[in-house]
C-alpha cells in the first residue's frame, strides 16, 4: 500500500512521510499513514504483517533506521509512531486513538 498522508501536509511532514518509503519499499504490505496532529506534532501509523511475532523494540529499531537521518526539527515533531501488526488493531487504543483523534488545543 502506498504512504498516505491524511489531511494537510507541509514540508516536515512530507520529509517524514518520504523516509518511510524507503521502509514501504521492503514491506509492502505495511500500510503506511501519518497526520499533523497539531503545529508541533506529526504522528504515524505503520500497520504491517512482517511485525507479527516481532517485539516493539525491534519494531521501532526498523523504523529508525529510516528516520534517523532526518534533521533534528523533523525528528523532534513525531509525538507518535504507532507500528501494529494487523491482529493487534483492535486491542489498541493508541489505534483507536489515530483514527478518531482528540481535537489538539494547539
Amino acid at each position: 500500500m502506498p504512504v498516505q498522508v491524511r489531511g494537510a501536509s507541509d514540508a516536515i511532514l512530507n520529509a517524514v512521510m518520504e523516509a518511510l518509503r524507503e521502509y514501504e519499499a521492503d514491506h509492502p504490505r505495511a500500510e503506511i499513514e501519518g497526520f499533523r496532529q497539531n503545529s508541533v506534532a506529526i504522528r504515524v501509523r505503520i500497520i504491517d504483517p512482517d511485525f507479527r511475532g516481532v517485539s516493539r523494540a525491534e519494531r521501532h529499531e526498523a523504523i529508525w533506521r529510516v528516520l534517523e537521518d532526518l534533521p533534528e526539527e523533523v525528528q523532534s515533531q513525531l509525538s507518535t509512531i504507532l507500528l501494529l501488526a494487523p491482529n493487534e488493531t483492535a486491542g489498541s487504543f493508541a489505534n483507536f486513538e489515530f483514527d478518531a483523534p482528540i481535537p489538539s488545543t494547539l
